[in-house]
């Protein structure tokens, strides 16, 4: 029994790019995304990656959106405050990139003396 061109073509592409595991990792993660859990509306729409480029060995591939999979490969700098799974798979992907840690500005108690930012508009007419 034959396959048609496109069947043919995905199977090709898995045993090239895969090593013949593609299906098996996107059954494994049940065809949802491993960091946010999006699920795939075919088996298409989910992408293999690779932890460790071009080695196909299962437990170092995992499923992700195409959403998820670009913020690992085309983020330069990231925020700390990115889900726990996507923070270690960019840092795989970028070792030497820039994380940018959240700054927390609230305030831990009143101040104890309020500092005008401007002059006062109406003595002087105008903002300096």
């Amino acid at each position: 029994m034959g396959l048609c061109s496109t069947c043919y073509t995905l199977k090709r592409q898995d045993e090239e790019y895969f090593g013949g595991l593609r299906e098996a990792v996107l059954e494994r993660d049940g065809y949802r995304c491993r960091v946010c859990d999006a699920s795939g509306r075919d088996k298409r729409s989910i992408i293999v990656h690779h932890r460790v480029p071009g080695k196909s060995v299962m437990n170092l591939m995992l499923s992700l959106c195409p959403g998820c999979h670009a913020k690992i490969h085309r983020t330069k700098a990231v925020l700390s405050v990115v889900p726990p799974l996507l923070l270690q798979l960019w840092r795989e992907q970028h070792p030497e990139g820039h994380e940018q840690k959240q700054l927390d500005f609230s305030s831990k108690k009143p101040a104890e003396k309020l500092v005008p930012l401007f002059k006062d508009e109406t003595s002087s007419g105008s903002r300096t």
